[in-house]
């Protein structure tokens, strides 16, 4: 019966964590001109508001959060991007990178734009979103100002759910990165009460053995 036991607790120890919930959404990205590492924004496009001279950029991909998230691809910086677009007085030259994702992302699995640079030259107070608008319109929003659509792709859903589509090594999606692993042990196989209990009736019904043969002798 020991022996049922570990069997038991080893079954119970392989199966598989359910998988986590992904979305499939625009993450807003930023760096300097110098050609750096994209950072994650902590603010969204409507609040940020870049210097002269940085760089933005947004993905479109399904991931569960900010740890998670793709950044935008490419290796080009400020000075490549705006080359172009001399700088004037009141005003300021935001580097926009768009990058549409791949088929894997997109909701009809077909081949979405190719990712695309702009200079965008706006006022100096101008916000990333005032940014990407001068540059990539039509813009679409929801309710909840999250930014759905760039240049009108995709053209419907807004962080559309999609259960099951990534691996459980991250927490839940939050908006801004900070989602929590749910408590109730369902994103990490079976729970200890539920081991616990299939081992008790293991060890009953082994007791109950034990006493009826003890009984016979």
């Amino acid at each position: 019966m020991l022996a049922v036991v570990v069997g038991l607790f080893a079954a119970l120890g392989a199966v598989p964590a359910q998988a986590a919930d992904g979305y499939r959404y625009w993450s807003f990205w930023q760096r300097g001109g110098d050609g750096g590492s994209w950072a994650y924004a902590t603010q969204g496009p409507s609040s940020a508001r870049p210097d002269d001279g940085d760089m933005i950029g947004f993905r479109f991909a399904v991931s569960e959060d900010s740890n998670d998230a793709t950044r935008p691809r490419g290796m080009a910086d400020f000075a490549a991007v705006c080359a172009d677009t001399p700088a004037t007085d009141g005003t300021k030259r935001v580097a926009v990178v768009i990058d549409f994702g791949t088929a894997a992302d997109a909701a009809d699995h077909r081949t979405p734009p190719a990712p695309r640079t702009e200079c965008a030259r706006v006022g100096a107070d101008a916000s990333a979103g005032e940014a990407l608008a001068a540059v990539a319109k039509p813009l679409r929003y929801n309710s909840a100002a999250l930014l759905c659509a760039i240049s009108g792709y995709p053209e419907s859903g807004c962080g559309d759910k999609m259960s099951g589509s990534v691996d459980a090594h991250a927490a839940p999606k939050g908006d801004g990165g900070d989602g929590k692993a749910d408590g109730d042990g369902a994103s990490g196989g079976p729970s200890a009460g539920l081991i616990g209990g299939l081992a008790a009736v293991v060890l009953l019904g082994a007791a109950a053995v034990w006493q009826a043969r003890r009984r016979r002798v």
